[in-house]
C-alpha cells in the first residue's frame, strides 16, 4: 500500500495537464491545469522546506565530526542562518531614506560579487575543454578545428579585415549547421523526456519512491 498511493498518485498528476491540453473544455483547464499548479506550488513550498532540513542536517552533521571540508559546512549554515533571519526579520528592499535592507545590501554587494566569480572561473574550464577537444586527432576534430576558427575570426574586425567572405562564412555555420545541430540535440533531448515522462505516468520509473 505505502507504493501503490504513490505510483497512483503519480499517474492521476502526470495524466492531468495532458487532459488538459487533448481536452481545450474552461473545465477542464481550470481543474487540470490551473489548480494543478496551484497545488504543484504548494508542494514545492514544503519541498523546499524539507530541503533546507536535509542540507542543515547533513553540514551539521560534517561539523559535528570535523570531516574533511567542515569549515564549508560551517560557512553554508552560518550563510543560511544568516540571510534567514535577514529576510524574516530585516525587511527587504530600500528603506525610506534609500539606504538598503540586509537582506538586500548582503545579496547585492555580497552574493552577486562571489556568484560573478564562480562564472568568471569557469571561463578557464571552457578554455582548457577547448584546447582539449580542439586537437587535431582526426577528421572530426579537424573540422570543428577549422570551424571555430573561422567562428571566432569571423566575429572579430579581424576576420573582415582579412577578407569579406570570412565574417559570411562565420554566419553560414551559425546559421546552417550549428543551427541543424542544435535542433538534432533539442529533438533527441525531446524525445528521451518523452519516454522518461511516460515511464513515470504508466508507472515503471519511480524516482519518487527512492530506493525503496
Amino acid at each position: 500500500m505505502k507504493k501503490q498511493v504513490p505510483i497512483l498518485l503519480a499517474v492521476v498528476a502526470s495524466l492531468c495537464p495532458v487532459v488538459g491540453f487533448l481536452l481545450p473544455q474552461p473545465w477542464v483547464d481550470e481543474w487540470m491545469n490551473r489548480r494543478l499548479d496551484e497545488w504543484m506550488v504548494i508542494i514545492a513550498s514544503f519541498a523546499l522546506v524539507l530541503g533546507v532540513v536535509s542540507v542543515v542536517q547533513v553540514n551539521l552533521h560534517k561539523v559535528r565530526r570535523r570531516s574533511r571540508g567542515w569549515g564549508f559546512s560551517l560557512a553554508l549554515l552560518l550563510s543560511l542562518g544568516i540571510m534567514s533571519a535577514f529576510g524574516l526579520f530585516g525587511g527587504q528592499g530600500e528603506r525610506a531614506d534609500g539606504s538598503l535592507h540586509p537582506f538586500t545590501w548582503v545579496f547585492q554587494f555580497a552574493f552577486s560579487p562571489l556568484q560573478a566569480t564562480m562564472f568568471s572561473l569557469l571561463a578557464f574550464y571552457v578554455a582548457s575543454a577547448s584546447y582539449r577537444a580542439f586537437r587535431v586527432r582526426n577528421v572530426e576534430a579537424s573540422l570543428l578545428l577549422v570551424g571555430a576558427v573561422l567562428i571566432m575570426i569571423g566575429r572579430i574586425p579581424l576576420g573582415q579585415a582579412i577578407h569579406p567572405l570570412v565574417p559570411q562564412i562565420a554566419e553560414w555555420i551559425m546559421q546552417f549547421p550549428n543551427t541543424a545541430a542544435q535542433r538534432g540535440i533539442i529533438i533527441g533531448a525531446a524525445l528521451g523526456a518523452a519516454a522518461m515522462s511516460i515511464r513515470v505516468m504508466v508507472g515503471i520509473e519511480r524516482p519518487y519512491l527512492g530506493k525503496s
